[in-house]
């Protein structure tokens, strides 16, 4: 810990931690609960408020979340109000949050606060403030790539969450619950976590430094971990694909043999699986980044971008471009 920067939170510690979450329009739900929740849990266990948990908008009014259901709000962030940890939620339309006022205000706040945080996008708005500069942060693994090239002066990592100093970042909604665990853990120990984990009947099988992974395999893994291998396999060489005979060499099996895993598993080839995964994440970068269609293509995997558009619109009924107008 740098001489300029506060104790961390993620200490043993019995007194009350004021938590403001900022919640933008655009997250999930998901996340906002995962945020949340965990503290509400721990609080009601202990008997006691040990977690002062407020929620606002930049605004004060409600945020309206991926699914269509507002968040209500107890008012509007205030930069100037004391409080010892700050928790950013976002997803959808940062590029539009990130006003000169708000992150000159995000920056005054975390200045005072003794931890600042970023959920999925929220990441970005915590970068874009500058509060990123010179630590390791994650985001989540659709925006690995491009938040890498738009902050290399952070060490941008594929991991669940990331605690380094004062600051601490999550991928998504799972990893934001794993974090408030360890917080919760590592402030009145391991029973009162492992009692609020019961509470959600939550088994936390990964640690903070596993990495993301495309494809979120559950319980499939203790079906067959040949299919979990080859998912894996796919996953990795999404731009530069694999042979379905070279993914089954590297599972130890037959290229029949994996057909048969897939087939009874999962209904349908390996092949037909291996490119309705590089279509998938094609689609989420037509839809919401403006990468040219071109660059797409390879970064999926596609000889030409003539090639990807007839791909995209068997799968999707339409070509990438015309999906992207809308």
């Amino acid at each position: 810990m740098a001489k300029s920067e506060k104790p961390s939170v993620f200490r043993t510690e019995r007194a009350s931690l004021d938590v403001t979450v900022l919640v933008f329009s655009g997250s999930s739900i998901m996340c906002v609960a995962s945020a949340i929740d965990p503290l509400r849990a721990a609080n009601r266990i202990a008997g006691e408020t040990l977690f002062d948990f407020r929620l606002v908008s930049v605004g004060g009014e409600p945020a309206v979340t991926t699914c269509g259901l507002p968040v209500a709000v107890s008012g509007k962030f205030d930069p100037a109000r004391p409080t010892d940890v700050i928790v950013v939620v976002a997803g959808f339309g940062t590029q539009g949050y990130a006003t000169a006022g708000f992150l000159q205000g995000l920056r005054r706040a975390a200045r005072s606060a003794r931890a600042v945080g970023g959920v999925e996008a929220g990441t970005w708005l915590v970068a874009r403030a500058g509060l990123l500069a010179g630590r390791a942060a994650t985001t989540h693994w659709e925006d690995m790539e491009d938040f890498s090239a738009a902050f290399p002066d952070t060490d941008v990592r594929p991991d669940r969450y990331v605690i380094d100093g004062p600051v601490f970042t999550c991928g998504g909604a799972s990893p934001t619950f794993d974090l408030m665990l360890h917080l919760i853990r590592s402030r009145l120990g391991m029973a009162v976590a492992l009692d609020v984990a019961s509470v959600f009947i939550y088994d936390q099988s990964r640690a903070a430094t596993d990495a993301q992974p495309l494809v979120s395999l559950g319980r499939l893994d203790g079906y067959d971990p040949r299919l979990a291998q080859a998912i894996r396999l796919m996953e990795a060489h999404v731009d530069q694909p694999l042979s379905v005979a070279a993914i089954a060499r590297r599972t130890g099996v037959t290229a029949r043999t994996l057909e048969g895993i897939f087939r009874k598993s999962i209904g349908e080839t390996p092949g037909a699986y291996y490119l309705r995964l590089r279509l998938t994440a094609a689609r989420k970068l037509v839809v919401d980044t403006r990468i040219p269609m071109a660059d797409i293509a390879a970064r999926t995997g596609f000889s030409s971008a003539a090639s990807f558009s007839r791909a995209f619109a068997r799968s999707f009924g339409k070509p990438p471009a015309r999906l992207r107008r809308g």
